[in-house]
C-alpha cells in the first residue's frame, strides 16, 4: 500500500492534482502500477503540458544525520550545496572552501536549512 502523497511523488504530480483527480488516500501496489502503465488522459496531458524542466518533487537529505523527505521545490530555491536539519549546528557540516562565500536559507522543506557556497567575484 502507498499513500496518496507517495503516489503523487511516484507519478511526479502535485499532491493537489492527485486529490483533484480522485486518487484515493491509499492505493494498492497494483492500482499504482496500473496508473503508471496505463495513465489516464489527465495524467498524460499534465506531463505533456509541462513547460519547465523543474521537478515536481525533490528529495532533501540532511548532510549531517541523513534524515530525508520529499518536498515540492520552490521557485526561489537556489541550487543547494548542502541541506541540514535546522537543529544542527553549522559547524557540523563541511567548512566553506577558501574563496567561497556561504549563505543560509531557512524554511526548506519541513525542517531544513539550505546552504549555498558560491565563488567570491574577483574585482
Amino acid at each position: 500500500m502507498v499513500t496518496r502523497r507517495e503516489a503523487a511523488q511516484i507519478l511526479d504530480i502535485p499532491l493537489e492534482m492527485a486529490h483533484r483527480h480522485g486518487i484515493p488516500a491509499r492505493l494498492s501496489d497494483a492500482e499504482l502500477s496500473e496508473l503508471l502503465h496505463n495513465p489516464p488522459v489527465w495524467l498524460v496531458q499534465s506531463k505533456e503540458n509541462r513547460t519547465s524542466n523543474r521537478p515536481v518533487w525533490v528529495q532533501l537529505t540532511c548532510a549531517v544525520c541523513g534524515f530525508s523527505e520529499a518536498a515540492r521545490p520552490k521557485k526561489w530555491w537556489p541550487p543547494f550545496t548542502y541541506v541540514c536539519c535546522a537543529h544542527h549546528s553549522l559547524d557540523e557540516i563541511p567548512p566553506v572552501i577558501p574563496g567561497l562565500v556561504r549563505s543560509e536559507y531557512d524554511g526548506i522543506g519541513s525542517r531544513f536549512v539550505g546552504i549555498v557556497d558560491v565563488a567570491v567575484p574577483v574585482p
